[in-house]
């Protein structure tokens, strides 16, 4: 099992605002290169929400479907992979107000169940999946402040 994970800080923002804007699926298309495509099946406040992603990943695309649950009362966002290339794949966006700022968490869990392959496939698609929640964040709110020295560069998300 690989573990993703980045810290991003959004100067003078609310966080109801941010987690509101991180939830819009759709967007990410425009917002991040990695991703090829997004399809929202349903969106809060159904509790049945649920996406489909494609993403640039190697030579192809990377696919799955997930079941998303926001919780504005605690500022998550809860996701876990329902079908798709993933063996298991879930996580949570955390976003909490931090004074005038706002701190925003990713995390993820993620494991292809290919033993023999994830020396390969791991650091890849932790890079990919790294840089897409970058990139949407830099895209959702230039201010942004993304943790951990990412460098985010269109020629670098051409070659996932």
């Amino acid at each position: 099992m690989r573990h993703v994970e980045l810290d991003a800080l959004i100067p003078a923002e609310q966080a109801e605002t941010v987690l509101h804007a991180v939830r819009r699926w759709e967007r990410f298309p425009d917002l991040a290169p990695h991703v090829n495509a997004t399809t929202v099946h349903a969106s809060y406040p159904d509790p049945k929400a649920s996406s489909s992603w494609e993403l640039h990943f190697r030579s192809g695309l990377l696919r799955w479907t997930e079941d998303d649950t926001v919780l504005p009362e605690s500022g998550e966002i809860r996701f876990e992979q329902s079908d798709g290339d993933f063996d298991s794949f879930s996580g949570t966006w955390s976003v909490q107000q931090s004074g005038d700022d706002v701190t925003v968490r990713f995390d993820a869990d993620f494991d292809f169940g290919i033993p023999s392959l994830e020396g390969i496939l791991d650091p890849i698609a932790e890079r990919v999946i790294k840089e897409t929640v970058a990139w949407a964040l830099t895209g959702l709110f230039p201010g942004v402040r993304i943790q951990g020295g990412i460098q985010l560069t269109e020629a670098a998300a051409v070659g996932a």
